[in-house]
């Protein structure tokens, strides 16, 4: 890329994965010398703001995805006019965009209509193929995925191309078209040679979309508080607003940490509890911590993740319904 490119990122606001795995990208990128514009909505574009804030960002239409029931199907065919609406609305305003700052390339983040024909255009995802718990359905919307995806350039797929990859078949095979690249994992975190003493016996970690998110920290924090002989700190996932405090003795609650803090908890920790989000699951292939996987309920990618990665030993995976903290921790630390 020449030195005189502006680059648009265009981050989907499904969960904070999403903005949390292009920060690696976008550090790149300012190294290279390049002019980043970023653009998002919701929580991903406060979180945005506050891992950049000296770097301009722009708001685009929301999709406002919710999970209130744990049939997938039903959930996106419930939203289905307003994700449409919201794509139709952001292209105008990437047109928009392209023109007032002079776009020469777009790095899209599963925003289906952040593309222009006067850019070079990218579509940043690890989902090739859909899982969808209906066969025909499912025929119909990777075949509706594919013709998308010819609207883009290149498509880049954070993760590995051999065996050792982490996606399994929401990545592999490629596509035919576009040109697919496997990029290699993309994840904020870093690994210093020295790590601080352990602090927290466990590091709970909470996002994705709403009401869910919020179900899963009261079901935690309640078990948590039961535990005394751990001693927890939740990450709450909201970058809105800034606050800490102890709802008991061994239960420490933060808003939200920058990618810093948060790299900094993350090893002083024993294990991680999170969501099978595949930005989470990035995180913790480089981190190397024990973790306990919970995927959001419908979301059928997260349950995929989690059984494969439970089934090949990397990970202990549990169910939101069948949450039992106390089990999960003994299984996994083994006392």
């Amino acid at each position: 890329m020449e030195a005189h490119q502006k680059i648009l990122i265009a981050v989907l606001d499904w969960g904070l994965g999403h903005a949390t795995r292009c920060i690696p990208i976008i550090r790149q990128l300012q190294q290279e010398g390049k002019e980043v514009i970023l653009a998002s909505d919701g929580a991903a574009m406060y979180l945005l703001r506050a891992e950049f804030p000296h770097l301009t960002v722009e708001e685009l239409p929301s999709y406002q995805i919710q999970y209130k029931s744990p049939n997938m199907v039903l959930n996106i065919a419930r939203q289905m006019p307003r994700i449409l609406w919201a794509i139709q609305a952001e292209r105008k305003v990437v047109a928009q965009l392209v023109r007032q700052y002079g776009i020469t390339q777009i790095i899209s983040d599963n925003r289906y209509g952040c593309y222009h024909p006067d850019t070079e255009n990218i579509f940043l995802t690890h989902q090739l193929h859909l899982i969808i718990p209906n066969r025909a359905l499912q025929w119909v919307t990777n075949t509706v995925l594919q013709k998308v995806l010819t609207r883009f350039d290149e498509i880049w797929v954070p993760d590995l191309s051999g065996a050792d990859n982490l996606a399994g078949k929401l990545a592999h095979p490629p596509l035919r078209k576009p040109l697919v690249r496997y990029i290699g994992m993309l994840s904020r975190m870093q690994v210093p040679e020295e790590i601080d003493e352990q602090e927290y016996d466990v590091a709970i970690v909470l996002s994705g979309p709403e009401p869910q998110r919020s179900i899963l920290e009261q079901r935690l924090t309640e078990q948590a508080i039961t535990l005394p002989y751990y001693n927890f700190i939740i990450v709450q996932g909201r970058p809105k607003q800034k606050y800490h405090h102890f709802v008991s003795e061994n239960v420490e609650i933060v808003s939200y940490l920058t990618s810093k803090e948060i790299n900094a908890v993350l090893l002083r920790s024993g294990v991680i509890v999170c969501r099978s989000g595949y930005s989470s699951i990035m995180d913790l292939a480089v981190l190397g911590k024990k973790a306990i996987l919970i995927p959001t309920p419908g979301q059928t990618e997260q349950e995929y993740l989690a059984e494969m990665l439970m089934t090949n030993g990397k990970y202990y995976c549990q169910k939101q319904d069948d949450l039992d903290l106390g089990a999960a921790l003994k299984a996994v630390m083994g006392h």
